[in-house]
């Protein structure tokens, strides 16, 4: 056995309806702008191109139903609700068929984002790292196994406090899920462990110390989370 001159960072997992063991997280990449309503709110147009991507750490999962302390470094936190895509196979340099057959579950996720970090950054055409990758800000809902659950038009929303914000629907994605993990495995080996955040529709929004997100997608267990005063 090795020994470290530390503790070894914890596997982080989330848990799958119907089964007992849980599955761990590899690694965590994001699509962004794959909405043409959110792309518009955030001043762009839509490229129908190809998706484009960011990443989170595993320190940023965070299970549904916490609380989150308001981070620092911002004045402008903000929810983005995804769908989650959980992969259960290798896949490189494939196709969509490929890609569809490797995913293993489906989840709702948060996105939480420092937005005027994010828009510091990207004025400045520097990486969204300080705006995205978070601690604490990709908050997972339990996985539904693929077998029980196909993308069609499923409602996606999510609520701060009660009041609906976000409100859309999964046909409006711009790059369907089997077109990302193509799209993809042409710059990565995925493998078992990867998880895609596909994207967020329009209304996102700031929350403050004391607020409450729900949201959900219809079929998927649904997600919340307390925003906790900051450390």
């Amino acid at each position: 056995m090795t020994d470290y001159l530390f503790a070894a960072p914890k596997v982080q997992s989330i848990p799958v309806k119907g089964e007992a063991a849980e599955y761990p997280i590899h690694r965590i990449f994001c699509v962004g702008r794959n909405y043409a309503a959110h792309a518009e709110e955030m001043g762009f147009e839509v490229d129908r191109e190809a998706p484009f991507y960011f990443s989170k750490q595993l320190h940023s999962v965070m299970a549904t139903g916490g609380t989150l302390p308001y981070p620092p470094g911002t004045e402008d936190f903000h929810y983005e609700m995804e769908l989650v895509v959980a992969l259960g196979a290798e896949v490189f340099k494939g196709t969509a068929e490929q890609g569809a057959a490797a995913v293993y579950a489906y989840g709702c996720g948060l996105d939480m984002t420092r937005r005027d970090q994010q828009i510091a950054s990207r004025n400045k055409k520097r990486p969204w790292m300080l705006g995205k990758d978070v601690e604490g800000s990709c908050v997972l809902s339990p996985l539904t196994k693929a077998g029980d659950f196909a993308v069609d038009a499923q409602r996606i929303h999510l609520e701060v406090n009660g009041v609906s914000r976000q409100d859309s629907t999964l046909d409006l994605l711009i790059h369907k899920v089997p077109e990302v993990i193509a799209h993809l495995s042409t710059f990565y080996h995925l493998r078992p462990g990867d998880i895609i955040l596909t994207g967020t529709p329009e209304g996102v929004g700031p929350v403050v110390a004391g607020d409450k997100i729900t949201g959900g997608i219809d079929g998927l267990d649904p997600i919340a989370l307390d925003i906790g005063p900051a450390e």
